[in-house]
């Protein structure tokens, strides 16, 4: 069963611990990392797993490495993100690395990806137009209860979900082009 909790006043708390013990020991290998998903939205009702996204130059062992040496497991057979529809990048803008948490840290899931690609910017512009539309959020988040409750599998929950995140992304898309969006400051700044 999928539990939809309550926005938490702790989760940004919580990602910036986690975040500043993987910029210490990451260094120079991380470029941005960056509180993503609905915990990152004020308010917005979500899982209460913290989505972390950590930007790097490439998917490079040694950043699988230093990952695994504090303890993260990474979920070999998640290699990509979902593609929206419509989106005509390289195939190489869509791979990635997926991390689960070490034992004894709080449930997260970092994404690992090349800073620039589609997919480390498709995160953020959806955070950000969240954040910017609360009315958004909350149909979302009206969403994510309704999935977590009638869903007889939870395996299909990101299957389901994922069509709706894209009608988001998409008015995201023309909401950036109106406001002149661009990728921010990272949450936490790693070492360029």
């Amino acid at each position: 069963m999928i539990d939809i909790f309550s926005y938490q006043s702790r989760w940004p708390s919580e990602f910036r611990e986690i975040a500043a013990v993987l910029q210490q020991e990451l260094g120079p290998l991380a470029l941005r990392i960056d509180h993503i998903g609905s915990t990152a939205v004020p308010n917005l009702a979500a899982k209460d797993i913290i989505d972390i996204q950590l930007s790097v130059a490439a998917l490079d062992e040694a950043v699988s490495v230093r990952l695994t040496a504090l303890g993260y497991s990474q979920v070999s057979q998640i290699t990509a993100d979902h593609r929206p529809p419509g989106d005509l990048s390289a195939d190489c803008d869509w791979e990635k690395w997926f991390f689960r948490p070490p034992a004894g840290q709080r449930p997260t899931n970092t994404h690992v990806r090349v800073l620039g690609h589609a997919n480390q910017q498709y995160p953020l512009l959806f955070r950000d137009y969240l954040r910017a539309h609360p009315l958004s959020a909350a149909a979302y988040a009206e969403l994510k209860r309704r999935l977590a409750r009638e869903l007889k599998d939870d395996a299909q929950y990101p299957d389901v979900k994922d069509p709706a995140v894209d009608l988001i992304y998409l008015a995201a898309q023309d909401w950036a082009v109106i406001t002149g969006w661009k990728m921010g400051p990272p949450d936490l700044a790693g070492c360029p």
